[in-house]
């Protein structure tokens, strides 16, 4: 899906770019949130990033009320049969887009109090290249770059090959996180000017993967076996959420998998731990929180079912396993220290 500016230019959608980053990828990295995903993850910690069009959260304790501001009606175009609902007391409510809306996102820009908030700006290479060659000395220092991820970036494989490319002719190291359930083709050409992978395997049961995504995972382990023969320099990530998928059972037919059909060549296998993340931002989108109910163990106890894991996935299968995403990615891709 490419995405143009009303003036014609390939621009992708944008929901957040955070700067400084150390955990997806080598050294200080710059990572781009592209919007716009597949799958519906019980445990995504970033409901805004899973829609493939622009949306406006709604922070009701910040809004100053209707009838004190109304700015934000006034700035619509709609005016009060736009998109934005209040209470009885004129405090807003929601912001659900009607068919005549544009996503203009005028409201949004006239709220003194940023009672909302726009997820997803459209930005050209040029605007997304201006940011992420501002730090371009602390990549050279730290062997550091650029991170695409999401969402899921390769729902806008047309853009991201044309960043990736900008990137590349900057000297910029790049590395794409992605879900991979995605056309291959479409993933061939992102991983063109691609330096790392970074990819989930969320379950290897393919009706679990399902119950828990929304999607069965043949084609992301198809995807994963292919991007093995292209010999791409790759991190595989599980999000561990204990009585979903941490079971013992289900992580050693991970390993399996890695070492059988991957040929164990990968660079890191992180065991990353699942925290109950996001909630504000689902609340502010007006959708219900799948994982509400769920307790996660104690830290204490998850630090120790995750270290056991690893030290399985070290001792039994030869896998540079990891608890969490701290442990050390070379510049150069390399395999960092399997210990931390």
């Amino acid at each position: 899906m490419l995405h143009t500016t009303p003036s014609g230019e390939p621009c992708g959608l944008v929901s957040n770019i955070q700067k400084y980053t150390i955990h997806d990828g080598p050294g200080i990295r710059t990572e781009v949130f592209f919007t716009g995903c597949p799958l519906r993850c019980l445990w995504c910690s970033n409901p805004e990033t899973m829609a493939p069009y622009r949306r406006i959260g709604v922070y009701p304790d910040k809004c100053i009320s209707l009838q004190k501001c109304g700015y934000c009606v006034k700035a619509c175009p709609l005016g009060e049969s736009g998109p934005l609902r209040f209470d009885e007391d004129g405090i807003l409510a929601s912001a659900s887009p009607s068919e005549r809306c544009a996503g203009c996102a005028r409201c949004t820009d006239e709220c003194p109090s940023r009672a909302l908030k726009l997820w997803g700006e459209r930005m050209t290479v040029p605007e997304l290249m201006k940011v992420i060659v501002e730090d371009r000395n602390f990549y050279r220092r730290t062997g550091g770059g650029v991170t695409l991820s999401g969402g899921e970036v390769m729902l806008q494989w047309e853009f991201a090959d044309m960043l990736l490319r900008a990137c590349r002719d900057a000297s910029v190291n790049t590395c794409v996180e992605s879900a991979l359930h995605c056309a291959p083709e479409h993933m061939e050409a992102v991983y063109e000017h691609a330096d790392l992978v970074i990819a989930d395997i969320k379950h290897m049961d393919t009706n679990k993967h399902r119950e828990y995504t929304g999607a069965g995972n043949e084609l992301i382990l198809d995807n994963l076996r292919r991007t093995a023969r292209l010999g791409k320099k790759l991190v595989i990530r599980t999000p561990v959420v204990f009585g979903y998928n941490g079971d013992e059972e289900n992580i050693r037919r991970t390993a399996r998998f890695i070492c059988d059909d991957l040929g164990g060549g990968i660079i890191q296998y992180q065991l990353l731990p699942y925290r109950k993340m996001g909630t504000e931002k689902y609340d502010s989108l007006g959708i219900p929180y799948p994982m509400s109910d769920y307790e996660p163990p104690e830290r204490a106890e998850w630090e120790a079912r995750l270290l056991r894991l690893r030290d399985m996935l070290a001792l039994e299968y030869g896998l540079p396993a990891v608890a969490g995403s701290s442990g050390k990615l070379e510049p150069g891709g390399g395999r960092g220290d399997a210990s931390r």
